[in-house]
């Protein structure tokens, strides 16, 4: 909902959770969301993993649809817990200055990707990747926050 001009340097240290990466052609959209359920599924997320699902198949079909063409052809997908929060970082080729949220119109195909990450998250962010390009990335608030259900006894 809010985007900031960085989520990095939150003074809190990030604990790594998995990561992945994919070369940058549209059959990877399909195996990014497959992955990243399959990786975080250890983690018990307290919320639907529908939402993040979503949100990493919107950022890496963005990358492969923006993919340069200069030999550097994959996608790299980091997710952290910060506190209670998610945080997940999409690094790809190209500069930060070409990511830029979007107000399509209805009849619009396209465009809609950063608009989700927007309304479906606490805060988001472009900037330089350290990896080289882009990262954008996405955190999610309360994650753990939710309760386990008591077992039955």
């Amino acid at each position: 909902m809010a985007r900031v001009a960085s989520i990095v340097g939150t003074g809190v240290r990030p604990e790594p959770l998995g990561c992945m990466t994919v070369e940058a052609v549209p059959e990877s959209v399909a195996l990014a969301r497959r992955l990243f359920r399959e990786l975080t599924g250890a983690h018990e997320l307290g919320f639907p993993v529908d939402d993040c699902v979503l949100l990493v198949s919107e950022l890496v079909t963005n990358a492969v649809d923006h993919a340069d063409g200069d030999g550097t052809r994959q996608i790299r997908v980091d997710w952290w817990r910060v506190r209670d929060g998610l945080r997940v970082d999409v690094h790809s080729a190209g500069p930060p200055e070409r990511v830029r949220l979007r107000r399509p119109q209805d009849d619009d195909p396209r465009g809609r990707g950063l608009l989700l990450v927007d309304l479906l998250t606490d805060a988001w962010a472009v900037e330089p990747s350290h990896h080289g390009g882009t990262m954008v990335s996405f955190v999610i608030e309360g994650v753990w926050r939710t309760a386990r259900p008591a077992q039955p006894a």
